[in-house]
């Protein structure tokens, strides 16, 4: 008996051991899980923090091993003769790398452009069915509705648009010459870049994006505009701009309304914009605002895709700037966005702009107390906190009637 009460002792004090050892575990579990929701939160707020350093001699290095491809006849693009042969097409400096994206600034011709890809490496990206197929190893001449079905499934997957052969636009490939096999990868490296993509599709129809100018490989580019930043007292570089900060700063939150309607009203679907903050945005001479980073930009059916998740409360329902609502009887994130465009741009930059009574003298004190009051409304109909929900139009246009009040103001004083 005496063994099996030691058996029996052994037990209990393992046992107890186990339920310490359990306890313990919990407590790092809990101690783990904390850090890692402050770093997904560290990240989710600067996603820069582990991006790879951007040096010039990588850059260098990335571009010259796109111009080997080239010269290797697997990629090709309208810019690769001027960027690796003509000397047309120069790097100047890195601007950033971001979770595999490089953006590096060049001059094409006398012209600031930056170039943009979503991998580093042209062999990153998936290659066409078509080019595996036996049936056309050695042919272009495959069926041009077949390839028509497969560029429209990439833009399908790409911006969960459902695209006629008409609607493709820029994007339908014009495949020739013995180098066709380059062109089709090439155009299918682009096509898994939702960027791009959207951007081909707005050509020529925004004038709050910049143009496609050209692409080499899987690297595209498109003009040069300074972006804002939180350190710049109006957010963006005005340079030698004329006229006083008020007025600038005026016509600009007015450019961001023609924006909002813009995206709101002018396309088949809404657009929305999901990470907005200065750096996204760029102003031009005449102060027409510029979405020059639109990695984050979905129109309404991939935005119901993306917001239609699993969830246990409002907060997982919380897409960067785009807010959903979490129904509990199924615990599902509602396919409908509940904030706006207009509501984060009201939080994000008009608040920077107009919080304060003190932003020009010239004005009336009136005149910037519903400012700063039109702009708190705006604001906090989207915040998260306070249960979103869309803006009523009236919002847009007061805010729209007040700026131009502003600016009549500020022209009398010129006068």
């Amino acid at each position: 008996m005496a063994p099996a009460v030691g058996k029996r002792g052994r037990l209990r004090r393992c046992g107890g051991r186990r339920r310490c050892g359990r306890g313990t575990l919990i407590a790092c579990a809990a101690w783990t899980a904390g850090w890692v929701l402050a770093a997904a939160l560290l990240l989710r707020a600067h996603p820069g923090v582990l991006s790879e350093r951007c040096t010039d001699e990588k850059s260098r290095r990335i571009l010259a091993a796109l111009c080997q491809d080239y010269q290797g006849g697997v990629l090709v693009g309208d810019l690769c003769q001027d960027l690796c042969v003509a000397g047309r097409l120069l790097y100047r400096r890195c601007l950033y790398y971001e979770r595999g994206k490089k953006v590096l600034q060049a001059d094409w011709r006398g012209r600031p452009v930056v170039l943009k890809s979503k991998e580093e490496a042209f062999s990153s990206f998936r290659r066409p069915g078509l080019l595996e197929d036996q049936a056309w190893k050695g042919s272009q001449d495959f069926p041009e509705a077949e390839l028509l079905l497969l560029v429209a499934g990439e833009v399908k997957n790409a911006l969960g648009l459902e695209l006629s052969h008409g609607g493709l636009g820029p994007l339908w490939p014009r495949l020739r010459g013995p180098r066709w096999r380059g062109q089709l990868a090439s155009l299918w490296s682009l096509l898994q870049q939702e960027e791009f993509v959207l951007l081909s599709l707005l050509q020529d129809l925004s004038r709050h994006a910049p143009p496609v100018l050209g692409s080499c490989g899987h690297f595209y580019a498109v003009e040069y505009l300074a972006a804002g930043s939180p350190h710049h007292t109006a957010l963006f570089p005005l340079g030698g701009a004329s006229r006083g900060l008020a007025r600038a700063i005026s016509d600009m939150a007015l450019s961001f309304l023609d924006l909002v309607s813009h995206f709101d009203n002018d396309f088949s679907h809404r657009l929305h914009l999901c990470d907005v903050k200065p750096e996204n945005f760029a102003i031009r001479r005449d102060f027409t605002v510029v979405a020059i980073d639109v990695d984050m930009a979905f129109f309404e059916p991939k935005m119901r895709e993306i917001l239609e998740q699993n969830c246990t409360g409002d907060e997982d329902c919380n897409f960067f700037d785009c807010f959903s609502k979490c129904d509990l009887r199924v615990n599902r994130c509602g396919a409908e966005r509940v904030n706006s465009n207009l509501q984060v741009i009201c939080d994000k930059i008009f608040r920077h702009w107009f919080s304060s009574t003190l932003w020009s003298s010239a004005i009336s004190l009136e005149l910037q107390l519903q400012l700063q009051e039109t702009v708190q409304e705006c604001a906090d109909l989207g915040h998260p906190a306070g249960h979103p929900q869309r803006a009523p139009p009236n919002v847009f246009w007061k805010l729209q009637r007040l700026l131009q009040a502003t600016l009549r103001e500020l022209q009398e004083v010129d006068n």
